[in-house]
């Protein structure tokens, strides 16, 4: 048992079968949890449905594509919610009408990147756009390095492990390997949260420059003392080589994170969630070790292979 995070109609047409929609598969980017937030965060509108006429030159464009930016605007927006939206709240979350957001839709989902969640109640973002981000050399590159070493550290300390990257103002778990056995946790891949209530976010934003630092706040929409409070417990990660935590969703279990450098900057975390389970294969003070270790040793490997 493995325990796991988680054109054509008119308009009124449209509009009707759309938000009864029939069930289809979930969006694996779906956040469930990893072991954010000071900062409850709204739902993020898309930036093109954002701007105003006070907009400034550095987020003007020479050229237009509403089309495109139609289906990006839905992407976004997707991207955001934690739960699926129909056809009419996606209408007004955008301002547009459900007439000309209804073959957006249709391509969108014929095309793979949208599909219907399993409950029927609206649409929900596939897998589509994170396997194609996976397919980008530098990202396939860390995974297909940092496999074998997982593997060996998974069969060493007996527990699940998982790397995660930033993006945007989240983590995203790009690969997991799961412990030997029937019985673990794992955290799946696709799972996001917000940089500033992850462990693995506090050690990414741990191994960056004084500018990333800044530019990441700003992202997180951090202020004041939660901005003070979370790059001072950064500071102290940077200063122990690792961070240890609580999760927040499962009781009893403790994230233990490294991060994977290059140069001075962490690209990635390698993330444990340790089970205290009966009989442990390796105490936790063991495994931290092990755990550094490892992420020093995918840290070496991704950077000889940087060498021409």
């Amino acid at each position: 048992m493995k325990i796991e995070d988680q054109e054509g109609a008119p308009p009124a047409a449209a509009e009707n079968a759309l938000n009864g929609a029939p069930a289809g598969g979930q969006n694996p980017l779906r956040s469930s949890s990893e072991a954010l937030d000071p900062m409850a965060k709204q739902p993020r509108v898309p930036q093109s449905a954002r701007t105003t006429t006070t907009e400034t030159p550095a987020r003007t464009t020479r050229y237009r594509a509403p089309a495109l930016e139609k289906g990006l605007d839905v992407l976004e927006l997707l991207a955001a919610e934690k739960t699926p939206l129909n056809l009419s709240a996606i209408s007004q979350r955008l301002g547009r009408s459900a007439g000309e957001l209804f073959r957006m839709l249709q391509v969108l989902e014929f095309k793979g990147f949208i599909t219907t969640s399993d409950s029927g109640a609206g649409y929900v973002l596939t897998n589509k756009l994170f396997a194609l981000a996976m397919a980008q050399a530098p990202v396939r590159s860390l995974v297909e390095t940092a496999l074998p070493i997982m593997r060996a550290l998974t069969q060493r300390i007996g527990q699940s492990c998982h790397i995660a990257v930033a993006s945007e103002d989240q983590i995203v778990v790009i690969t997991r390997i799961e412990r030997p056995g029937d019985l673990g946790f794992s955290v799946r891949i696709g799972y996001r949260r917000e940089i500033a209530r992850a462990t693995s976010g506090l050690v990414l934003f741990a191994y960056q420059t004084d500018e990333v630092r800044r530019t990441w706040l700003k992202r997180c929409r951090l202020k004041g003392e939660a901005a003070d409070s979370f790059v001072a417990r950064a500071d102290d990660v940077r200063k122990r080589g690792h961070h240890e935590a609580d999760s927040d969703f499962v009781r009893g279990i403790v994230d233990l994170s490294a991060p994977i450098l290059r140069g001075d900057s962490a690209v990635a975390a390698l993330t444990c969630p340790f089970v205290h389970s009966n009989p442990l294969v390796m105490e936790m003070a063991d495994a931290v070790e092990h755990i550094r270790a490892a992420a020093r040793q995918i840290s070496k490997e991704i950077a000889h292979g940087d060498l021409p």
